[in-house]
């Protein structure tokens, strides 16, 4: 029971961690264009990126920081940058412009990196790979981070119902405070990673 517990409280907090509004609203922006076929695709494109990432950051994230020199705060600079154009391509976007040409995929960029798979995200998952003291806890943290995955594409395959929700005037608000929010994100994320780097 208390495994449980482990596994739904990390899961919740891995899903809470790879934004789900900034996902869901980026994703409904670049994706106006797509067919109905091609919304599922993508959902499960990036559902599938974000499993595999996360993964390899689980089980080697240490191993591949130190393998390449570069740390952790060299991370937080280059993702808030691409943050930071990914809010400036939704504050910036009309009602009948997406943000991304239709041929783009959009799923591992910036669906899966930097949105979902951002700076707290990995640096969560790499802890927690680095705290599993045996078997059991590496498969609890592994399961969680399949659950968060399947939140997202969830999230994202019922895309189309939530937009109904929502409504016109409701995603464009979102999108809008979303770019602000992940503005504000992106410049938290970068300043942190300089002050830390010059430290």
């Amino acid at each position: 029971m208390d495994y449980l517990h482990i596994l739904f409280s990390e899961g919740v907090k891995l899903f809470a961690l790879m934004t789900p509004p900034a996902v869901l609203s980026a994703f409904l922006s670049a994706s106006k264009s797509y067919t109905p076929a091609r919304k599922k695709a993508t959902a499960r494109k990036t559902a599938a990126a974000v499993f595999i990432i996360g993964a390899v950051l689980y089980f080697f994230g240490t191993a591949i920081f130190s393998i390449f020199d570069f740390t952790l705060d060299a991370f937080r600079i280059g993702a808030g940058s691409l943050l930071f154009l990914t809010a400036i391509h939704l504050m910036n976007e009309s009602a009948s412009q997406p943000i991304f040409t239709p041929e783009e995929d959009i799923s591992v960029v910036p669906l899966a990196i930097p949105l979902c798979m951002g700076p707290a995200s990995i640096g969560t998952v790499m802890v927690m790979g680095a705290s599993a003291k045996d078997t059991e806890q590496m498969l609890i943290g592994a399961l969680a981070l399949f659950a968060a995955s399947l939140g997202i594409y969830t999230m994202l395959y019922f895309s189309n119902a939530i937009k109904r929700m929502l409504g016109h005037t409701g995603i464009a608000i979102l999108s809008k405070l979303t770019g602000l929010l992940l503005a504000a994100i992106a410049a938290q994320v970068i300043f942190t990673g300089i002050r830390s780097f010059l430290q």
